[in-house]
């Protein structure tokens, strides 16, 4: 699965810097000098970057072969990927990369299937989008007492919803 780190905003200067919105919690581990990152368009990438550094609080990246403005600005709105195989663990046993949480069966506590890991929201509180049977969304807040199991490489994570959650959406 390809993943979004960034996706390449104006040219800044003359010598081909681009500004970066940078869209990964470890920028410094996907944005170093010789890193090479995927695109969105076929025929740009990869791209290997050849400078990074920070002016204003933004991050600028000089990719290798972009000489000038005008190759830069041909850059523009290209998002830049990487490959989740390439993503290594958290380090915490309660933290998730999405890519992993998605496509994970939801079942209740009681062995009942509600649904799939459809996507992961992040605002000020994570949720889950599951896909539940007959094409109704489910949103559950990934919170512990309401997520008390996740289960990987089980394939699957178990609810303990209070009563009436499942049902908003009928």
């Amino acid at each position: 699965m390809r993943l979004v780190v960034g996706r390449i905003g104006r040219a800044h200067g003359i010598r081909g810097d681009v500004a970066i919105d940078v869209r990964t919690d470890t920028p410094e581990e996907r944005f170093f000098v010789g890193s090479t990152l995927e695109t969105d368009r076929p025929g740009t990438g990869p791209l290997t970057i050849g400078a990074v550094r920070v002016h204003s609080g933004r991050l600028l990246v000089r990719f290798k072969g972009v000489a000038d403005r005008t190759a830069a600005e041909e850059l523009r709105g290209t998002t830049l990927l990487i490959d989740s195989e390439d993503l290594g663990p958290t380090g915490d046993p309660d933290e998730f990369h999405d890519h992993e949480l998605i496509g994970l069966t939801a079942v209740t506590t009681d062995g009942e299937e509600v649904g799939t890991v459809d996507d992961v929201l992040h605002h000020a509180q994570d949720v889950l989008v599951l896909a539940a049977p007959g094409g109704r969304e489910v949103l559950v807040p990934f919170v512990v007492e309401l997520v008390p199991e996740v289960d990987v490489p089980g394939g699957r994570i178990v609810l303990d919803p209070p009563p009436g959650l499942l049902d908003l959406a009928d």
